[in-house]
């Protein structure tokens, strides 16, 4: 009977630790409807905004009405950041002028205003948790 409570409560415990959240994106304002969405989810600083090795996940998801939406699931408990741009030629690069200026729109989550450069992953900073969290990126 012992064994059998401890492998119950062990049960429980497993799953209390795989909860796993999501996020449901939006991405708004894109010029035109031709193209996909590139999304890139970071759990940490490294490599944020821009590096795709660094991140958690990448995605890509297509344009429709001027929007693009998808739902990530399956993500710990934790603390994340999302760029995106808008990849219009379908290329899978980012350009930047020869200043070093985005040619692509983009956007990140919580929509910071930006100065000089891109923002850092705790301007960005979502908590997902086992609640589903809706993040609406305005296109820049």
């Amino acid at each position: 009977m012992k064994i059998i409570c401890l492998l119950i409560l062990f049960a429980f415990s497993s799953l209390a630790q795989t909860e796993s959240g999501e996020i449901k994106l939006i991405v708004n304002d894109t010029k035109t409807d031709s193209g996909m969405i590139r999304i890139l989810v970071f759990n940490q600083a490294e490599g944020f905004p821009e590096e795709p090795k660094k991140a958690l996940k990448a995605l890509s998801i297509p344009v429709k009405n001027s929007s693009a939406q998808t739902t990530i699931r399956g993500l710990p408990s934790g603390n994340y950041a999302i760029s995106v741009f808008h990849d219009e030629d379908e290329d899978g690069v980012f350009k930047k002028n020869s200043f070093g200026l985005p040619k692509d729109s983009y956007g990140f989550s919580n929509n910071p205003t930006i100065f000089f450069g891109p923002p850092n992953f705790s301007k960005c900073k979502i908590v997902v948790n086992n609640k589903p969290v809706l993040v609406e990126i305005i296109l820049k």
